[in-house]
């Protein structure tokens, strides 16, 4: 899968390019049991990533009369946290590689990234009225992007690293 172009649903068979608007979102994956939960963000059961079963989410930037920048994996059922994360985690590892940064997470979980070129993928938990586990795909721009190219000195490598701890910081609250 060439993941800076976009990402393939296996079940519906469905490519989905990033960039695309809420009207061609919805021309892909008419039929195939879609919901409409807010303006900038839908819903799908489907099967990706060669066998993962979870449920995924388009979001739009902006929210209204805006295009695909992220995806958000997750499940309607949580009964096991340990094993969600996972499997997860393995599939997503078995797609992309081993994440490109790892630190201490919250609920004993790690945080992962992937800063993948265009494309950063996260996967964390954080308490939000209980442990909340979230893994997503967003793609960003050239600017925002904290992968260090193999030629950048090692000053740079830190300073993106710092971004990325702010980033942790930031998404689970701290």
């Amino acid at each position: 899968m060439n993941i800076q172009e976009g990402f393939k649903i296996d079940e519906p068979g469905i490519f989905i390019p990033w960039g695309i608007d809420e009207h061609m979102l919805t021309q892909k994956l008419n039929g195939h049991g879609y919901n409409h939960v807010t303006t900038g963000y839908y819903t799908i059961s489907c099967k990706s990533l060669n066998g993962l079963n979870c449920m995924l989410g388009f979001h739009f930037e902006p929210r209204k009369d805006g295009f695909l920048n992220e995806l958000e994996f997750f499940r309607t059922d949580y009964s096991d946290p340990g094993k969600s994360f996972t499997e997860f985690q393995s599939y997503f590892e078995a797609e992309f590689g081993k994440p490109t940064l790892e630190a201490n997470g919250n609920e004993g979980f790690k945080n992962y990234a992937w800063n993948l070129d265009t494309v950063q993928i996260v996967h964390y938990v954080f308490d939000r009225f209980g442990p909340e586990e979230h893994m997503r795909i967003k793609k960003i721009n050239k600017s925002e992007s904290t992968t260090t190219a193999k030629s950048k000195r090692a000053d740079s490598i830190k300073r993106n690293d710092n971004i990325v701890t702010n980033l942790w910081s930031r998404l689970i609250g701290k």
